[in-house]
């Protein structure tokens, strides 16, 4: 744990990130052990600061705005299995007995996990792989996240009933789903239009039509719903972005965030903010794919 930090530090950061435009992608985890041991030594200032060169490119962007879900349109051929069976739902708690009990102790997150069908969320083309413990490819260069990872970030934010909470990278709407069986308050955002779009339909599809979704950039979270009682970020800033901080409660608001390198190996923090304090936590060294930006 380190220090609590002032609220003007965040602000500063703020003032320089809504400058620029900023997005992301879902992620995996994992690594080895030399390269996470380098992660972990890394000073937390390094994960505080834009640096410089990204200061240059965000003086000379505009201010993104949302784009509508009408440029996400739900495929017209989903390529999921949607129905849930005995073989899927018996998968789904050897998985969840075998591989989330042993790392989260969360009762409702452990509901959360049985109640959600995953393989829902998996292309069709991975369906023996679905409840399997680790990431699985959805197209467009991204991931669905292990399910014991899921769980794990999940039980993090301590989610109650009616909780506002943000997710900022939809990816294939496995996430969301899990946090919509905890609080009917779920806000996603997703920059890649066909992972938007295909999550949206399997939303409608399985009865998540209520989850609130958008195809837009994800660095600055979703103004018009902050303050959020919680926030959890799927893939890897080099640094913490402001705008999401700012947009935490400030009665205990709670993020889950990977921090680190582009293509190296991260850190997992617990950010908290107390008023105009703000405290962070290094948690478990991952490796999730890059939060990219968007250009236009």
């Amino acid at each position: 744990m380190i220090k609590r930090r002032s609220l003007g530090r965040i602000r500063w950061l703020l003032a320089l990130a809504v400058l620029g435009a900023g997005a992301l992608s879902l992620a995996g985890c994992g690594g080895e052990e030399g390269q996470v041991r380098e992660a972990a030594e890394t000073p937390v200032e390094t994960f505080l600061t834009p640096s410089p060169s990204e200061i240059i490119s965000l003086a000379g962007t505009p201010t993104p705005t949302f784009r509508p879900l009408e440029l996400a349109p739900t495929p017209a051929v989903l390529d999921r299995q949607l129905a849930d069976t005995d073989a899927t739902r018996a998968a789904r708690q050897r998985l969840v007995e075998q591989r989330v009990v042993p790392m989260v102790s969360d009762k409702a997150v452990i509901a959360a996990m049985l109640a959600v069908p995953r393989h829902a969320f998996v292309p069709t083309g991975y369906l023996d792989m679905a409840y399997d413990d680790h990431p699985l490819p959805i197209g467009y260069g991204q991931t669905i996240s292990q399910p014991s990872l899921v769980a794990m970030m999940t039980a993090m934010l301590k989610l109650e009933a009616g909780d506002r909470v943000l997710e900022i990278g939809t990816g294939s709407g496995y996430q969301a789903a899990i946090l919509r069986q905890l609080t009917d308050q779920v806000y996603t955002i997703e920059i890649i239009p066909e992972l938007a779009g295909t999550a949206r339909r399997i939303f409608d599809e399985l009865g998540y039509g209520d989850i609130h979704a958008t195809r837009a950039d994800g660095y600055y979270g979703w103004w018009e719903f902050a303050p959020f009682d919680a926030i959890i970020v799927t893939a890897a800033p080099d640094h913490l972005p402001a705008p999401l901080t700012a947009q935490l409660s400030p009665d205990g608001g709670r993020m889950v965030i990977p921090i680190g390198p582009p293509g190296g190996y991260q850190s997992l923090w617990l950010v908290e903010r107390h008023g105009e304090d703000i405290s962070m936590e290094r948690v478990l060294d991952v490796s999730f794919v890059p939060f990219t930006r968007e250009t236009e």
